[in-house]
This record gives C-alpha cells, sequence and structure tokens, in this order.
C-alpha cells in the first residue's frame, strides 16, 4: 500500500495531463483499500472537495468514519466539518464541536483554527478570550516556521460578488500548482510578479525548466531592462542555495556587498545576516546591529525584524523590550509576518508591553490566515469559474469554518444563488444567513445589508422588521446607500421603527449623495412620498365624509408605488408635450 501511495504522489506531483491524473488516482484508490491510512485520507478529500474529479459526499463520509475509527485527527476534523454543515449527514454543531476537539487534540492544524475563532466569538462554546488564544498560538507557531524558511506564497482572496476581472478562469488552473499562479499573473505583464516568481522558481527549485538552463542570467538581464537592482535576489539566492546554484557564502557576501554600496537596503541587510549568522565570516553582532540599522531606516521590514529580534533576545545589545516591541511593530506595519508573530508573543506574555488577550489573538489569528489551506481560496474560485458550484462551495465552507470573511461571504453567495445540489433546499437559506451574520461581524458592511434583507423577507428565518433595521442601522455606519436607502423605507412605512416622514426623507437624501447609482431609485421614492404627503396634506378627494384620508390610505396603500409611478409618467407625458 505505501508504493502504491507513493507512485500516485509522483505522477500527481509531475504530471498534468488528466490521464496521468485518473491513473494515479487509481493507484492512490487501491492503496486506499488495503487500509493505508495516508491514501485513505488524500483519497476522502478528493472525494470531499471534487479534486482532479467528480465529488462523491457519500463515499467521503464513509471513508472519513472509518479513519476517525482509526484516530486520524484529519479524518475527525472533517467529520466535524460535516456535521457543522449538515453536508452528507445531519446537522449538528454539538458533534461537530466534539470532532473538532478529537482532532484538535491529535494535533490537526485546521480544528485548532476552528476552535480558536469559535472560542474568539462563541459558536457553540461560551466566549473565552484564554481558549482562543491558546488555540491559535499553537498554529501561529507552525505558520511563523514556514514562514522564515520562505515555504509560503501570498494568496489573493477574490470576493465573487465583486465578479473581480483580475483573474479569469483557465482550465491550468483545475490542474493546480500555486506556481502556476504566479506564472499566469507574471504573463500578464507585471513586472514586480515577473521578477519575484523568477526568483522564487530559483529558491524554490520548483519549474525551473520553465525559464530555461540560464535562470539566472535571464533575471539579471530582465532586472536590467526594468531598472530593478537583481541583487535583490541573487546574493539571496547564494545565500540560501537552490537547485540552481549551490549555496555559497562568498558569493552571497559579494553580491550583498555590491548592492550595499549602492546604498540597496535588501544589500544592507543581507551583510548584517552574514555577520549576524557567521556565515562567511566570523559572527559580529556589533557589525550586523550597524547594517540592520541602516537597512532598517531605509524603511525595510526585514531589517527592522531582525532589530526587533536583537533587543528581543539581548544579542549583541542590551535586551530591550520597548525597543523590540518598537521594531516589530515597524515591520509588522511594513508587511512583515513574522514581526506580528513576534509582537502577538510578547502581548500574550505582557513582555514589554501591558498584556492583552484579545490584541494577542487578532494577531496570532492574522497569522495563521497565511497558511498554506489558504491556496483554496484559489481552487475555489476557478471551480466557481468553471461552473462546480457544490466542489467551490465545500472548500470556500472549509475556509469560512476556519473563520476567512472573504470565505464566509462567498460561501453565502453561493447557497442563495440555489445552484448547490449537495444540500436541500430548506438548508440553503439558514445556512447562508448564518455565514452572512458571520461576515457581518468581522466588519463586512454587504453582508451586514443582506443580514439584514434575509430578517426583511423572512429568508432562512422568521420575518422580523425590528431585527432588520438594527442591521441597516448599524450597515449605515458604513456609508452603504443600499442600507440608507432601505432604512428610509422603514421610517416611510413604521416597519420595526416609528413611522417618521421627515426621517425617511433624511435617509433618502443620504442615500443618494452617498452613491450616485442611488439617484434614481431615490428621486422615485421621493416623489411617491411627496405625492402621499400632497394627499396628506391638502385631503384632496374629501368631497364627502366617507371619502377620508385614513379611508383612502386603507384602499391605496398596497398600491402606493404603483399609483405613485403612474402620476409621475403623466407628469412627465405632459412636459414633453408643452416643450
Amino acid at each position: 500500500g505505501h508504493q502504491l501511495y507513493k507512485m500516485s504522489n509522483k505522477i500527481l506531483k509531475h504530471s498534468k495531463s488528466k490521464k496521468d491524473k485518473e491513473e494515479a488516482y487509481q493507484l492512490l484508490t487501491k492503496a486506499a483499500d488495503m487500509g493505508h491510512l495516508k491514501a485513505m485520507e488524500k483519497l476522502a478529500a478528493a472525494l470531499l472537495f471534487g479534486y482532479h474529479g467528480p465529488q462523491n459526499i457519500t463515499a467521503a463520509v464513509t471513508l472519513y468514519e472509518t479513519l476517525a475509527e482509526k484516530g486520524s485527527h484529519k479524518g475527525q476534523t472533517a467529520l466535524g466539518f460535516m456535521f457543522s454543515y449538515g453536508i452528507g449527514m445531519e446537522y449538528n454543531q454539538a458533534k461537530a464541536l466534539v470532532y473538532y476537539t478529537f482532532g484538535s487534540l491529535g494535533g490537526n492544524l485546521i480544528s485548532q483554527m476552528i476552535l480558536g475563532y469559535r472560542y474568539w466569538v462563541g459558536i457553540n462554546v461560551p466566549r473565552n478570550c484564554e481558549a482562543a488564544l491558546t488555540n491559535y498560538r499553537k498554529v501561529a507557531f507552525f505558520i511563523a516556521d514556514k514562514l522564515e524558511k520562505n515555504e509560503e506564497m501570498p494568496v489573493e482572496k477574490v470576493r465573487l460578488m465583486e465578479k473581480s476581472e483580475n483573474l479569469s478562469s483557465n482550465n491550468d488552473f483545475l490542474d493546480w500548482d500555486v506556481h502556476q499562479y504566479y506564472k499566469f499573473l507574471a504573463e500578464r505583464g507585471d513586472t514586480q510578479i515577473q521578477v519575484m516568481y523568477k526568483a522564487k522558481i530559483l529558491f524554490s527549485g520548483k519549474n525551473v525548466d520553465f525559464w530555461g538552463q540560464d535562470s539566472i542570467h535571464e533575471l539579471q538581464m530582465f532586472c536590467h531592462i526594468e531598472q530593478i537592482s537583481p541583487f535583490l535576489y541573487i546574493d539571496q539566492m547564494f545565500l540560501e542555495g537552490s537547485v540552481a546554484v549551490t549555496q555559497s557564502n562568498a558569493s552571497a557576501f559579494k553580491y550583498f556587498t555590491m548592492a550595499a554600496e549602492k546604498g540597496n537596503a535588501v544589500g544592507l541587510w543581507g551583510l548584517g545576516l552574514l555577520y549576524y549568522q557567521g556565515k562567511g565570516v566570523p559572527v559580529n553582532y556589533t557589525e550586523a546591529f550597524k547594517y540592520f540599522h541602516i537597512a532598517a531606516e531605509k524603511g525595510l521590514a526585514d531589517a527592522q525584524l531582525q532589530l526587533g529580534i536583537m533587543y528581543h533576545s539581548g544579542s549583541g545589545v542590551r535586551k530591550d523590550y520597548k525597543l523590540a516591541f518598537k521594531y516589530f511593530y515597524l515591520a509588522s506595519q511594513n508587511g512583515q509576518p513574522i514581526a506580528v508573530y513576534y509582537l502577538a508573543q510578547m502581548y500574550a506574555a505582557g513582555t514589554g508591553v501591558f498584556r492583552s488577550c484579545q490584541n494577542a489573538v487578532e494577531l496570532y489569528r492574522s497569522v495563521c490566515e497565511l497558511g498554506s489551506w489558504s491556496e483554496k481560496f484559489l481552487t475555489a474560485y476557478f471551480a466557481y469559474q468553471d461552473g462546480n458550484i457544490d466542489s467551490s462551495l465545500i472548500q470556500y465552507a472549509l475556509l469560512a469554518e476556519m473563520g476567512y470573511e472573504v470565505a464566509q461571504s462567498n460561501s453565502a453567495y453561493i447557497l442563495e444563488s440555489e445552484q448547490v445540489k449537495i444540500l436541500s433546499n430548506d438548508q440553503m437559506y439558514p445556512l447562508a444567513l448564518l455565514l452572512w451574520n458571520r461576515a457581518a461581524a468581522q466588519g463586512n458592511a454587504f453582508a451586514r445589508v443582506k443580514t439584514g434583507d434575509y430578517h426583511f423577507y423572512g429568508y432562512g428565518t422568521k420575518r422580523d422588521y425590528v431585527t432588520a433595521a438594527i442591521h441597516y442601522s448599524l450597515a449605515v455606519d458604513h456609508h452603504i446607500a443600499q442600507a440608507m436607502f432601505n432604512l428610509a423605507y422603514m421610517y416611510e412605512h413604521g416597519l420595526g421603527i416609528p413611522k417618521d416622514i421627515h426621517l425617511a426623507k433624511r435617509w433618502y437624501d443620504l442615500a443618494a449623495q452617498t452613491s450616485p447609482d442611488a439617484s434614481i431609485p431615490v428621486f422615485l421614492a421621493r416623489m411617491k412620498l411627496e405625492v402621499k404627503l400632497l394627499f396628506s396634506e391638502i385631503q384632496l378627494f374629501k368631497f364627502t365624509s366617507s371619502w377620508k384620508m385614513s379611508k383612502l390610505d386603507t384602499i391605496l396603500q398596497p398600491h402606493w408605488e404603483l399609483f405613485a409611478l403612474v402620476v409621475i409618467v403623466i407628469l412627465l407625458v405632459l412636459l414633453i408635450r408643452n416643450r
């Protein structure tokens, strides 16, 4: 079974053809049938997420149940996920929590991240910052280690409702390799991505043949043409080594020096690193500190991080937690994720700063979200683009369970599209409401409006105008025109809030001022409102006592919009004829 599993992995890693992948999964199935644990885990994931073939939720459930019985933390985590959404089994949050707990105890990072999020916001458990911190810290420790080894790459998180034009469907992306994504962006003409991609290939040794055997020379020429210093990458290649170049401290020192002499911050940082680690030169903390400080003054995040580490550990300088915090903070503001991890550590322990569980959790969480599982944002997006709606939903839903706000919004968006086949119709809107609500709680104003809509119309819940008005009121704080318009309508008709025509006018006007797209709807609504006010004030049809405005309002209430539009059209026709 192990040999079949290794053969399958080798084919999946090096081949992109559909036929080869089918052969690989046949081998994987045989290995799983022989009881090979890792083969069973990989096959179950392929069946659940629809990797390289049709989804089979029933078969995935069977495999995961067997795995959970064998003590597989991946099987336990997957069952928790499926219970949480009612995918392939009953919707049961209590069982989901039990399986996540077992998965977490087994060391599963996804389960730990899910539990961290649940304790942080109080999903089926009491809110507990310390419990959230404990779980997030375990995951963040692992991710920070990967980041230090340059094993993680950033992933773009596309919002489906925005229908981004920056990415388009491409069948090559279905046979996924993250480097393909950067190749795609590079081929679109982004020079910074092109340089980064060439360098990343040389660092990692993946797809080196794409650029040919003279990759370093190509990188030098390309950087010269684009007026980007090649030393930014070549010196690091020699420092770390790759399949393209042999690790050489002497060459690294040479290129770092050449860059430093030109005042390049990366070159200065590199020289500091060589002296700090004693690579090719004797360890000299004084020299290291000097170069790090100059580079840090130029705004280089990596140099600021190294200064923070030196002050934090007392390496070559007097230990000073306040200065360490200062440099970690500067580095984090310049996008250095490892500095964010150190800040989280300091807040968690109260080192050099007042202890803050809340700050520590938020920082740990931002590090956790850089994990390799975020690659599912890309595979989910392209699955959606190619019409594999169920596969896309499953991937987004897992990320949503882990606390990614974009994934929560995307999952809800897919659910309300009513294209999902793996869930029953009566599950869709309640789940969509749940996800919109979670996204809204994380500051997504669009999700806040959607939550209000669901309560207003009674989608997935009982109709509740009061709750809808609360959500719209929260959304207007983010200057959302749709929320203002909806709130105006509710004030106009007294739905969930006291009827107030003047406040209705005010919110209609604010909606028009906030977004030009709201101008026409606001104009029509205001015209309707003015007609109603005109009738109300002059009591136009009060010919007899039986025709009081109260009765007119009762008779026409369901048709005010239609009546007002007819009046407006008549006025416009008269205006055009008289011109």
